[in-house]
C-alpha cells in the first residue's frame, strides 16, 4: 500500500480541465519530484492533494484511505503539510516566531496567543499549521533541530522574518513546515527565484528531512536538483505524466521529449 497515491486525478478549475487521469504514488521514506514546466499541472497536483481543489473521493489516497474529498484542514491534521510557492511568511513575526507557527504548541501559552490573534487578524480563520500539527504533532523536529538543519536560522531568529534574504525566508518556510512533524512533506517551486548556491543548501537539507523518516515530494522546473534528490521521478506537460521512473533509468533525451514533447 502507497503513503500516498493520486488514480486517476482530474481537476478543473471552472470549464477549464487542468489534469487528465494523473497517476502518481509516494512510498514509505521516499522522496518523489515532479518536474515539468510552467503551465504543467503541478502546483494544480499540490492543489488536489492538499484540499485546495476537491475531486472525486477515491481519486487521492493516504495509507488506503480515500482523502479526495476532505477540506484542507482535515488532511493537514492527517500529517500531509505542503510548503508553498513564495514563502509567505508572516510580516510581523521574528524568524523564531514565524517557526513556531508550526509547532504552536512548543511556544508557550503567550506566544501561542499571540500568533494565533495575529492569523485571526490576517485570515479571518484559525492557525492552519496548529491543525496540521493535530495528526499527533510528536516527531523529531523541533526548533533545536530545524537550527541544526539551517544553522543560519539560529543567527537571525530574532530578525524579522521578511529582514531575510529570499533563501533564507525559504528555508524558514521549509522549517515552519516539518515544526508540525508531518508524515508527508509537499515543496512547491522551492528553488523559484533563488540564487544557484542557495538552491544547492537548500536542496542539500532535503536528504536529511527524509532520514528523519518524512517522505517528500518536491515540485521543481529545475530538472538537475530534482534529480539528484529524488527515488523516482515524474514529468508533467499539459495536465498529464509523460514519464515515470528512477533517475538512473531515465535518460537525457527521454527527460526532454517528456518535458518539451518533442524529442531533443
Amino acid at each position: 500500500m502507497a503513503l500516498l497515491e493520486t488514480t486517476g486525478l482530474t481537476a478543473r478549475y471552472g470549464d477549464f480541465q487542468a489534469l487528465f487521469g494523473v497517476d502518481v504514488r509516494l512510498e514509505e521514506g521516499e522522496t518523489v519530484a515532479i518536474i515539468g514546466a510552467n503551465g504543467a499541472g503541478k502546483t494544480t497536483l499540490m492543489r488536489s492533494i492538499t484540499g485546495v481543489l476537491r475531486g472525486a473521493p477515491d481519486e487521492i489516497c493516504h495509507k488506503g484511505v480515500s482523502i479526495g474529498h476532505l477540506m484542507p484542514d482535515t488532511i493537514m491534521k492527517r500529517g500531509i503539510v505542503m510548503v508553498p510557492e513564495g514563502r509567505r511568511l508572516f510580516p510581523s513575526l521574528t524568524v523564531e516566531e514565524n517557526l513556531l507557527i508550526g509547532g504552536q504548541h512548543k511556544g508557550g501559552r503567550d506566544l501561542g496567543d499571540r500568533i494565533d490573534g495575529f492569523i485571526s487578524r490576517f485570515t479571518g480563520g484559525p492557525n492552519p499549521m496548529e491543525l496540521a500539527a493535530g495528526h499527533d504533532g510528536s516527531g523529531v523536529w523541533s526548533l533545536d533541530a530545524i537550527y541544526t538543519l539551517f544553522p543560519v536560522l539560529k543567527e537571525r531568529r530574532h530578525n524579522p522574518g521578511t529582514a531575510l534574504s529570499g533563501g533564507q525566508q525559504q528555508m524558514v518556510a521549509i522549517g515552519r513546515a516539518l515544526m508540525s512533524n508531518p508524515e508527508i512533506l509537499l515543496c512547491d517551486e522551492i528553488s523559484l527565484g533563488l540564487a544557484p548556491v542557495v538552491i544547492r543548501d537548500i536542496y542539500a537539507a532535503l536528504p536529511k528531512i527524509k532520514e528523519a523518516g518524512t517522505s517528500v515530494i518536491v515540485v521543481e522546473q529545475d530538472i538537475g536538483q530534482a534529480l539528484k534528490v529524488a527515488d523516482r521521478v515524474y514529468c508533467m506537460m499539459e495536465g498529464r505524466i509523460t514519464l515515470e521512473g528512477r533517475p538512473d533509468q531515465i535518460s537525457r533525451d527521454d527527460i526532454h521529449a517528456a518535458y518539451f514533447g518533442a524529442p531533443a
